[in-house]
């Protein structure tokens, strides 16, 4: 006995010891928050952002990934390990809005309560030094170094051909369509150069060059008359021109080069038409330089980033001017000519073409209705729901009123086919400003036909798609995808049970797989029920039952329900809400939709995602943005003062 206890007594302790010893956290524990999706909602522009579990970016070193796990004390209770949020919100034994993520009882919640254990133990001096992560975090990730080139859009080609050439028509009309990336067509990362688009520069290149001097130099971009041109007149086009296309002075040998290819016609015209082919086909003009370890162009890099973001066009003589006199060294002199852009009228075209992409005017202008339900559907109706969006934005931004209207202003700006889709009369000129009836609840956009109809279904409104919207385009989150194989499918109404779309969509909050996203995004989308697909106000859900479903024309039946547009935003506190008006009025109010007015014009001004390490710079042009009553015009100049 004495004997076995020796080797029995060690054996035990060892047991035990191991019992207690921690899960690796990089080998053990990360994988279970991997598996169950919590870097989704956790990440910087996840739905659970604002919370203190941050998860690191991708790509991050195991360093880094064993900081952030000791960092996780923060979510532990040492006195009672136990109830610590770190175990009970992912088993949701706490309200947890992105619901069960790790089952209760199961080995990944074992695993997990370990690691929360491990964590309690830590002394005082472990606990302090864990809780510096995000600093230490944030300095490890550093400042984001910026792209060196990014290539013209097809809108920014055709803006700047227009300015370079004094070309009247669409120069990219033919290329070939680009795609949406995170949210707009701008972002780097996605700006390659296929076969077919070089195909297609080259032959823009060789028409808008014989275009330029089809009737001579009547567009007058020559420094000289071609009658009297010489030698020095050809160096002056060359520099001159080759200034404006390249947005920087030629060096010495593109100079000699494009005065060797001048100098190759004999006629003066045709010389001047081959520079600009060849130009015009160039890297220099074809992508703009957003930075450069050359110092002498570092002021034309500002010039152009200031230019493609205000403008969405080449820099203008007097801001080439400005770069080479170094007035845009200086926080203070990038915001002078901020404010000088921001009067000019390329600003207007500019913003244009942030907002119809920002409120994804594609998706409108590919939407169909079904013709029986909504006879007012057209193309016409179509593209003045795209106007008045830009004038209703338009009129925020240019008269300096505060943008948070954009959710909660009551008026649109709308002709006669609106009208009759608003049920109010149409004004006396098309797109003047028209106030809604109050019982309506149009709240600013959130109440427009543009929004009602990219965010609906061809035969119905789609609550799922506007609360996704919402939470996407307004408060600057992502939502998880569906899991694999999730259904679709819900019940469709029959004449012997009617049901609305919330009792229908109630099939996602039983599912427990659909559940975790659906309760993020669904009730936004029941505050918008009054509205139908095309953005018709209406007080009763209606169902039109037909005895053939693709040829009658008359319904044989119509059904009216009551409608339920109560809800809240999950993630937002004291964010409940009842109808259209309400909801509007929340998001106005709500810092992470103001914050997110900042996010999507760095978004379009950066061309990619904000980081973490961009947080800084955001809550400053945020906070500039709030002091000014939320002028846009005030966030823009804080933008490029602060990122410049």
């Amino acid at each position: 006995m004495t004997i076995r206890r020796k080797w029995i007594l060690p054996l035990i302790a060892a047991m035990a010891a191991h019992a207690q010893e921690a899960p690796s956290f990089t080998r053990d524990v990360f994988p279970i928050f991997q598996r169950a999706g919590c870097e989704n909602c956790h990440g910087p522009n996840g739905v659970a952002s604002p919370t203190r579990l941050h998860f690191p970016e991708a790509g991050a070193t195991r360093v880094t990934l064993e900081a952030f796990g000791d960092s996780l004390i923060e979510l532990v209770d040492r006195g009672n390990p136990a109830g610590s949020l770190l175990l009970t919100k992912p088993t949701n034994r706490i309200l947890h809005s992105g619901g069960e993520r790790v089952a209760k009882g199961s080995p990944e919640a074992v695993v997990l309560e370990k690691w929360v254990q491990h964590l309690a133990r830590f002394d005082d001096t472990r606990v302090e030094k864990a809780r510096i992560y995000r600093t230490q975090a944030r300095a490890a990730h550093g400042k984001q170094t910026r792209p060196v080139f990014r290539r013209l859009t097809h809108h920014q080609y055709a803006s700047t051909v227009r300015d370079l050439l004094k070309e009247p028509a669409d120069a990219a009309s033919a290329f070939p369509p680009e795609d949406f990336v995170d949210g707009f067509k701008n972002q780097y990362q996605s700006q390659e150069l296929s076969p077919a688009l070089i195909e297609a520069y080259s032959q823009s290149a060789e028409r808008l060059a014989a275009n330029a001097f089809r009737r001579g130099d009547s567009r007058k971009l020559l420094p000289c008359a071609a009658a009297n041109a010489d030698r020095a007149c050809q160096d002056e086009f060359v520099r001159t021109f080759g200034r404006r296309a390249f947005r920087r002075p030629l060096t010495a040998e593109e100079t000699a080069r494009y005065g060797a290819l001048f100098a190759a016609e004999k006629d003066f015209l045709k010389g001047a038409q081959a520079v600009i082919e060849a130009m015009l086909q160039s890297p220099a003009f074809l992508f703009w330089m957003e930075s450069t370890p050359r110092l002498d162009w570092k002021p034309y890099a500002t010039a152009s980033r200031l230019s493609y973001f205000l403008w969405s066009t080449m820099p203008d003589d007097a801001l080439l001017d400005s770069a080479a006199k170094g007035e845009l060294a200086t926080p203070a002199g990038v915001e002078s000519a901020a404010r000088r852009m921001l009067d000019n009228p390329k600003a207007k075209l500019a913003l244009d073409e942030f907002v119809s992409q920002w409120l994804r005017f594609d998706r409108a202008l590919a939407a169909a209705r079904e013709r029986r339900t909504f006879p007012q559907f057209s193309r016409e109706f179509v593209q003045a729901s795209l106007e008045e969006a830009r004038r209703f934005v338009g009129d925020l931004v240019w008269n300096d009123r505060n943008f948070m209207d954009v959710f909660r202003a009551s008026h649109g700006f709308i002709n006669s086919d609106l009208a009759a889709v608003y049920q109010v009369k149409a004004p006396a000129r098309d797109f003047d400003r028209v106030d809604f009836p109050a019982a309506q609840q149009r709240p600013g956009v959130l109440g427009q036909a543009l929004f009602l109809t990219l965010t609906s279904k061809p035969e119905d409104t789609a609550p799922t798609g506007r609360g996704l919207f919402v939470r996407e385009q307004f408060l600057c989150q992502q939502v998880p995808p569906p899991p694999p194989g999730a259904a679709a499918n819900l019940p469709v109404p029959s004449e012997a049970k009617p049901v609305t779309n919330r009792e229908r969509l109630a099939e996602h909050t039983i599912n427990k797989s659909c559940a975790t996203c659906h309760t993020l995004i669904d009730p936004i989308g029941f505050a918008l029920e009054n509205f139908d697909a095309i953005g018709v106000y209406r007080d009763k859900f209606r169902i039109l039952f037909y005895p053939d479903e693709h040829e009658a024309k008359k319904p044989s039946k119509e059904v009216f329900l009551d409608l339920d547009t109560t809800g809240q935003i999950a993630g937002v506190p004291d964010s409940r809400f009842n109808g259209p008006r309400e909801l509007g009025e929340l998001l106005a109010k709500t810092k992470q939709c103001q914050e997110c007015m900042v996010k999507q014009a760095f978004r379009y001004m950066a061309g990619r995602h904000d980081r973490r390490s961009d947080a800084e710079l955001i809550q400053r042009v945020w906070e500039r943005f709030s002091d000014s009553g939320f002028r846009y015009k005030e966030m823009l100049v804080a933008l490029v003062k602060y990122s410049f």
